[in-house]
This record gives structure tokens, sequence and C-alpha cells, in this order.
């Protein structure tokens, strides 16, 4: 079981956020997902954009003078203030926190990801996910699922990042994830049967400790007495 060797600090939200939305990516895209990156796309175009009008008013007005270029200036200023404009509008209205868009590997699903931790002292990952069927290819009607998750389902007390109580959930609430991921599909099941309110911060110390273990080749400390030579 991957655990991060980068530490955050626990008691950060947006560390915390930041973290868990970076290894949503890696995890689809481990699993052939086709990731796009039109959102992005179009978010980086107007922000250039706007960056490029604020350079070339400054170059006229460095080059040929302020009342050369007023005109020009003032054209300028309303043109990037429209642009700025239509970016916040893009991030608020069109993107709205998401932070995956693909494609499943045989083409019959459209991914989409939000994330948001709306309450600000409260450290819970909010999640939307939109799966739509692609036109001609698969049967159903477009669906919306929500998950609240507490982040100390997947982060230990020293501030490490443990991959598979994180890919479960993801696995466990996407169905076209949990048959490329069956595994840890399951163990989402076993995770919700068991305990209503996830990996506590023992079991999270424990798969710490036994992924580095694993991950040095050493064997991870079992519980109990030594053994009595025979």
């Amino acid at each position: 079981m991957a655990v991060s060797q980068e530490k955050i600090t626990v008691y950060n939200i947006t560390d915390l956020k930041n973290t868990s939305d970076d290894a949503i990516p890696n995890y689809l895209n481990s699993l052939k997902f086709t990731q796009s990156h039109r959102l992005t796309d179009v978010r980086l175009a107007l922000g250039y954009t706007a960056f490029a009008i604020a350079a070339a008013s400054f170059l006229w007005d460095y080059k040929f003078g302020f009342d050369s270029t007023k005109y020009y200036t003032a054209a300028a200023v309303a043109l990037y203030s429209a642009i700025n404009g239509a970016l916040t509008l893009w991030i608020l209205a069109v993107e709205k926190g998401t932070i995956y868009e693909g494609t499943s590997p045989d083409s019959t699903t459209k991914l989409r990801i939000a994330t948001s931790t709306p309450k600000k002292h409260v450290p819970e990952y909010h999640l939307t996910i939109h799966l739509a069927p692609i036109s001609g290819a698969a049967k159903g009607p477009a669906e919306t699922v929500t998950l609240v998750r507490p982040f100390t389902d997947w982060f230990d007390g020293a501030g490490h990042f443990v991959a598979g109580p994180f890919q479960s959930m993801i696995a466990g609430a996407i169905p076209v994830v949990g048959k490329l991921d069956p595994k840890r599909a399951t163990a989402a099941v076993v995770e919700e049967t068991s305990s209503s309110s996830g990996y506590t911060a023992e079991m999270l110390e424990a798969l710490s400790s036994a992924s580095a273990a694993e991950a040095s080749g050493a064997e991870p400390a079992k519980k109990g007495g030594k053994r009595r030579k025979a």
C-alpha cells in the first residue's frame, strides 16, 4: 500500500485538499482513463491573453508615451477587464471546482469530479462525481454521486497520504472505476460494513508502518511475544 514520503501539516485544510486533489488524476490515469485538459486549457488561454494585453499596453506607453497611446491604452484596459471577467465567470460558473475530466478506457463513460471544502474549519472532503454515458456507446442516464469524507480516512497522524484508503473510496463510489480496480472496490465494501467511520488513526498508522517496511524490504513488526526456540 503506497504511502507518500512527503508530510503536510494536518491542520492545514488547503494542503489536505490539494494533496487529495492531486491524487485523483494519478489514480485514474493509472487505470488508463483518458484525461481531458479542456477546462485548464481555456483558463490558461484567458489568463495568458489578459497578460499579453497588459504587457502590450505597458510597451506602448513606454515606447510612444501616454498622450499618443492613451486611446489604445483605454481600449486595452477595457479589453483586459472583460477577459478577466470572463476568466472569473469560467472558474465560478463552468469549472465549479472541477479537478478531473476524463473518459473511461472503453470510451463509454465520461467522468467529471469536482471537490471542495465548504466548511472553513471542518476537515471534510466533499466530492461531486458526474457520470455520463457517451452517445451511442453506453445505455442509461447521466448520474451524479456525492461523497463527504473526513481527511483522517487517508492521512495518518504524521501528515502522510495513504493511497490505499483513498483509492478504495474512489473505486467504491464510481462503478466504472470499481470495474477496473475490483480489489479497491471490494476493500471499500469491507470498510463500509466493518466501520461506519472508515479508517481510524491507529489503522492508518499501522498501514503506514507496514507500507514503509514493505518498501524497505523489512518485515512489518508483529504484535505478541518472541517465539521460543524448539
